[in-house]
C-alpha cells in the first residue's frame, strides 16, 4: 500500500536537491533566442532554476537518471491521494439519507386531517377519540424519525465541508507541483541551450585540434547526456501535463461537494421546518375542531333540556351540520407544500446521483494518467 502522501512538502522542498548527489557547475547566462519556459517564470523562480541548473554536471552520467525524479515521485503519490479520495469519499450516504427523509415525508397524507375523511370527525361526535390520539402519535413519531434524519443530513453537510477544506489543500499542492516542474523542465532547458551553443562547440574544436581519443570520447559523452537531458525534459513535461489537468478534476469534486452542501442547506434544512410546521398547524387545527364540537355538543344538549322550542333545536341543528361540513384545512395548500418538498428532494438525489457519475470519470482519468504516467517512467531507458 503506497504511503499517505505529506501535504506539508513545501515547493522549496521540492526545488532543494534535484539530484540524490548534485555536482556544482558554473553558471551559464545563454538562452535560446526563441521563448522558453525559463523566459516565463517569475525573476525568483529563474534565479532557483539558475542555481539548480548549476548543479546539472554532464561529466555525471548517472546523476541525470535522479534529476527532477523527487518532484515526479511526490506527483505519483499525490495523484494516488486524489484518486483515493474520489475512491472513498463517496457521497453515496448522503443519498441514502435524503431516501430514507423522502420514504418519511411520503407516510405523512394530508388527507388524514380533512375533515371530510369519513370516521374522523363523525367520531368526535360518538366520543371515541382513540382513532384520533393514533394519528397525532403517528405524526409526532414520524416528526421524532425526520429530526434524526435532519441531524444525519447535519453531520452529511459538515463532511462535505471538510472535504471542501481538504480539496483546496490539495488543489494549492498541484498548484506547487506544477510551478516546481516548470522550474525544473526551465533549468534543463537552460543548461541544454549552454552545453549545445557553448560547451559542445568548445569540446568538439580541443578534440579536432588535438587529435585525441579521450576527448573524442569526451565529445561523444556530451552528446549522450545532451540527449539523456532532453528525454528527462520531456518526461518532466508529461508530469507537469498531470499536474495541468488534475487542477480542473480538483476543482470539479469540489463543485459537486459543494452544490451538495448548498442544495442541503437552503433545500432540505428549510424545508424540513416547514413540512414540521404544517403538520404542527394541521394537528393543533384538528385538536381545536375536535373540542370545539364537543363544546357544541353540550350547548346543544342544554338547550334541548332547557327549551323544548323546536325552532331553536333545527337552528342548532343546521348550524351544527354546517360546522360539521366546514373544511380544518386548506388541503390543497397542504398536498401542494408536499408535492413541492418531494420535487426538492428527488433534484437533490439528481444532482448526487451526477455527482457520483462524475467522481466515477474522475477516477478513471486519474488511474489511467497515473498508469500512463509509470508505464512512461519504467520506459526510460
Amino acid at each position: 500500500m503506497m504511503k499517505e502522501y505529506d501535504q506539508n512538502k513545501s515547493l522549496d522542498a521540492l526545488l532543494d536537491d534535484p539530484f540524490a548527489s548534485p555536482t556544482p557547475q558554473l553558471q551559464s547566462d545563454t538562452r535560446a533566442a526563441k521563448r522558453s519556459t525559463y523566459d516565463d517564470l517569475t525573476p525568483e523562480y529563474q534565479e532557483k532554476a539558475q542555481k539548480i541548473a548549476n548543479q546539472i554536471d554532464y561529466k555525471n552520467q548517472q546523476a541525470i537518471l535522479q534529476y527532477g525524479v523527487a518532484a515526479q515521485s511526490e506527483l505519483s503519490q499525490f495523484s494516488q491521494s486524489v484518486l483515493q479520495h474520489v475512491q472513498t469519499k463517496d457521497t453515496g450516504p448522503v443519498g441514502d439519507v435524503i431516501g430514507d427523509l423522502m420514504s418519511k415525508i411520503r407516510q405523512v397524507n394530508p388527507d388524514d386531517f380533512s375533515s371530510k375523511k369519513k370516521g374522523v370527525i363523525g367520531r368526535l361526535f360518538s366520543g371515541v377519540s382513540r382513532p384520533i390520539q393514533n394519528l397525532l402519535t403517528k405524526y409526532q413519531s414520524i416528526n421524532v424519525e425526520i429530526d434524526k434524519i435532519a441531524d444525519k443530513l447535519e453531520r452529511s453537510k459538515q463532511m462535505l465541508y471538510r472535504d471542501i477544506t481538504m480539496l483546496d489543500s490539495l488543489y494549492d499542492k498541484n498548484k506547487q507541483f506544477y510551478e516546481a516542474l516548470n522550474v525544473y523542465i526551465a533549468a534543463a532547458e537552460y543548461k541544454l541551450v549552454a552545453l549545445q551553443n557553448e560547451t559542445l562547440p568548445q569540446l568538439q574544436q580541443t578534440a579536432s585540434q588535438k587529435n585525441d581519443y579521450l576527448m573524442a570520447q569526451e565529445v561523444n559523452d556530451l552528446n549522450q547526456f545532451i540527449n539523456r537531458l532532453e528525454k528527462r525534459v520531456h518526461d518532466l513535461k508529461l508530469s507537469r501535463q498531470i499536474a495541468i489537468q488534475s487542477a480542473p478534476q480538483i476543482r470539479l469534486i469540489q463543485e459537486v461537494n459543494q452544490t451538495l452542501v448548498e442544495k442541503i442547506q437552503s433545500s432540505i434544512l428549510t424545508a424540513i421546518p416547514l413540512w414540521k410546521n404544517q403538520v404542527v398547524i394541521a394537528t393543533t387545527l384538528l385538536r381545536q375542531k375536535k373540542a370545539m364540537e364537543a363544546q357544541k355538543q353540550v350547548s346543544k344538549t342544554t338547550n334541548d333540556l332547557l327549551t323544548k322550542n323546536s325552532e331553536l333545536l333545527k337552528q342548532n341543528t343546521i348550524e351544527v351540520a354546517r360546522e360539521n361540513e366546514a373544511g380544518i384545512v386548506d388541503i390543497e395548500t397542504l398536498k401542494k407544500t408536499q408535492s413541492d418538498l418531494i420535487t426538492t428532494l428527488e433534484e437533490v438525489l439528481k444532482i448526487q446521483e451526477e455527482g457520483r457519475t462524475k467522481r466515477t470519470e474522475a477516477e478513471s482519468e486519474l488511474y489511467q494518467m497515473e498508469k500512463d504516467l509509470k508505464t512512461k517512467l519504467l520506459d526510460m531507458k
